[in-house]
C-alpha cells in the first residue's frame, strides 16, 4: 500500500521558523513542584491548600540557572502562603503581553495544563496590570494572582502587631483600589429598552455605583490607617527622641527575607524572638538594649526582610518600620551564605536601602548560615567581601566577632575628659561605663581616675571632677 503524502513541500520548510516557534513556546520548569510523600500530610494538605501553576516570562538570554533561582524562589513564596505546586512554566519574550501577560497564542496552552492538573490558582511572577488579570482570568478560567497579591498575602497572615496589621491592609487596599472591576449585570444600573433585558423606563440609573461606592470606601479606610500609622510614628519618635537625648547609639539588622536576622538578634541578646525557615516571619521590628565587650549601651533592632522586585505599595506602607534602618547609626546587613545568588541578595536590599535613603549609612556585611557551605565557598566569600564577617548563628561560630566589629563600628562620643571621682561615687563610674567608652581606669589614694569619651550631657555631669589638663599631664 503507497504511503500517503505528506500536505506540505519540504522545499517550503523554513529552519529559522521552527527555532523561532521553539523560542517563545511555554516551556515547563523540571524540579519546581511540591512533592508530598507521607499519605497523612497528603490528606491534611488537600484541604487546606491551593493547587497552584506558576507562570513567568524571562528573556532568552537568562541562563537555566537564573531561571531556575527565579522559579525557586517564586515557589518558595507560593508554599509559604499556603499553596500545593503542582508545576511551572515561562515563555521567553522580551516584554509581557499588554493584554494577557503570556503571548496571546499561549494562554491557551496554559489554560489546558491548568486543566490537565486539576490547578485553581495561577500565579504570575510579575505585577499584572487590571486588564491583564481580568483578561488571564477569563481565558484559563481559574483564579490569577501576580507577585504582589502573594507578598500581600503572607504580609496578611504574619501580621501580629496592630501596627503591622494596619500597614498590611494599607498595602493591600492600595493595590486593590487600582483592581476594582465590575461583574456584569450584577453591579450595573444603566440599563433600559430590549437591549437591557426588558428593564425599561424607570430602569435607568446613574451606573455602576457599586464600584464607585466601593472605591470610596477604600479611598475613607486609607485615609483612617494612615493617621493610625501617623499616630503610631510618633509614639515611636518619642521612644528614639529618649534614646537620643541619652546618647543611646542604634544598630539596625536588615537583610534579604529568611536570612537569619532574627536568629542573629537573638545570638546576640537573647531576644526570644520567632525564628521560622520561611519568608517574611518577621514582619513587626523588634528592638532589644544590648552591650558592648565594653560595657557601652546600644539598641539592637531586627527589621522586616526585602526581598527583589518588593512592592512599592509594601515599601510605602511599611515606611514607619522602615525608619528604624534609616535612624540606625550602624546596619548589619544579613545575608545568607549558603544561597546560591549571596550578591543577588545584596543588590536587592540596598536597592530598598537606597530608596528610603539609608545608603549612607555604615554598613556591616555579615555572611550567615556559613556551616552549610564547604571551605572553597568560604574562601572564595573571603575573597569577594573582605570586610565582611562569617558566622553561623546555629553553630555560634564568629559570634564573638560580631560583637567586636559592632563595638568598633558604634560612633564616636567627641568629648575626651579625665576625672577624679571619689571611691563613694561609683554611680558615676557605671554611668560611664553604659554611656561612654572607658579608655583606662587608675586608683588612686584621693579617688580613681577615669579617662573616658562621653557624650555632652554626661560631660556636664562630670564637670566638677574634672582634672585639668595641666594637672593630667604633669602627673
Amino acid at each position: 500500500m503507497r504511503a500517503e503524502q505528506p500536505d506540505w513541500d519540504e522545499t517550503d520548510f523554513d529552519p529559522g521558523a521552527a527555532d523561532l516557534s521553539d523560542r517563545i513556546s511555554l516551556k515547563r520548569v523540571e524540579g519546581i513542584r511540591t512533592d508530598l510523600s507521607d499519605i497523612t500530610e497528603v490528606e491534611y494538605r488537600a484541604l487546606r491548600l491551593e493547587r497552584v501553576v506558576l507562570v513567568g516570562i524571562g528573556s532568552s538570554r537568562l541562563s537555566d540557572d537564573e531561571v531556575h533561582r527565579s522559579f525557586a524562589e517564586l515557589q518558595l513564596l507560593a508554599e509559604t502562603a499556603g499553596s500545593h505546586v503542582l508545576a511551572a512554566v515561562r515563555q521567553s519574550r522580551a516584554v509581557p503581553d499588554p493584554a494577557t501577560f503570556l503571548g496571546r497564542g499561549k494562554v491557551s496552552e496554559l489554560a489546558e495544563l491548568v486543566a490537565d492538573v486539576k490547578a485553581d490558582t495561577v500565579i504570575c511572577d510579575g505585577e499584572l496590570t487590571p486588564a491583564q488579570l481580568r483578561n488571564l482570568e477569563d481565558k484559563v478560567r481559574v483564579k490569577v494572582v501576580d507577585r504582589t497579591a502573594l507578598i500581600l498575602d503572607i504580609f496578611a497572615q504574619h501580621a501580629k502587631s496592630k501596627e503591622g496589621k494596619a500597614q498590611v491592609e494599607l498595602a493591600q487596599l492600595m493595590y486593590l483600589r487600582q483592581r476594582l472591576r465590575g461583574w456584569g449585570a450584577s453591579l450595573s444600573r444603566q440599563v433600559g429598552g430590549r437591549a437591557a433585558g426588558g428593564a425599561g423606563i424607570g430602569g435607568r440609573g446613574p451606573g455602576e455605583t457599586k464600584i464607585e461606592t466601593d472605591r470610596r470606601r477604600i479611598s475613607s479606610r486609607i485615609s483612617l490607617l494612615r493617621a493610625q500609622l501617623k499616630r503610631m510614628k510618633s509614639t515611636r519618635e518619642v521612644k528614639r527622641a529618649e534614646r537620643v537625648r541619652n546618647q543611646v547609639p542604634s544598630v539596625a539588622i536588615v537583610g534579604y527575607t529568611n536570612a537569619g536576622k532574627s536568629s542573629l538578634l537573638n545570638a546576640l541578646t537573647n531576644a526570644g524572638v520567632l525564628v521560622d525557615d520561611s519568608l517574611f516571619a518577621t514582619l513587626d521590628p523588634t528592638t532589644r538594649r544590648c552591650e558592648t565587650t565594653g560595657g557601652r549601651v546600644y539598641t539592637l533592632t531586627d527589621t522586616v526582610g526585602f526581598i527583589r522586585r518588593l512592592p512599592t505599595d509594601l515599601v510605602e506602607a511599611f515606611a514607619s518600620t522602615l525608619e528604624e534602618s534609616l535612624n540606625a547609626d550602624l546596619l548589619l546587613h544579613v545575608v545568607d551564605a549558603s544561597d546560591p545568588d549571596p550578591e543577588g541578595q545584596i543588590a536587592a536590599v540596598r536597592e530598598v536601602l537606597t530608596g528610603i535613603e539609608a545608603d549612607k549609612i555604615p554598613e556591616l556585611i555579615v555572611l550567615n548560615k556559613i556551616d552549610l557551605v564547604d571551605e572553597m565557598a568560604r574562601v572564595g566569600f573571603r575573597n569577594r567581601f573582605q570586610s565582611a564577617i562569617l558566622v553561623s548563628t546555629r553553630t555560634g561560630e564568629g559570634m564573638d566577632l560580631v560583637a567586636e566589629r559592632i563595638d568598633q563600628g558604634l560612633p564616636e562620643l567627641m568629648d575626651q575628659v579625665t576625672v577624679l571621682l571619689p571611691y563613694d561615687r561609683g554611680d558615676l563610674i557605671g554611668r560611664i561605663h553604659r554611656q561612654g567608652r572607658v579608655e583606662s581606669v587608675e586608683h588612686t589614694g584621693e579617688g580613681t581616675v577615669v579617662v573616658a569619651r562621653v557624650d555632652p550631657a554626661l560631660h556636664g555631669v562630670l564637670n566638677p571632677f574634672v582634672v585639668p589638663k595641666q594637672q593630667s599631664s604633669a602627673e
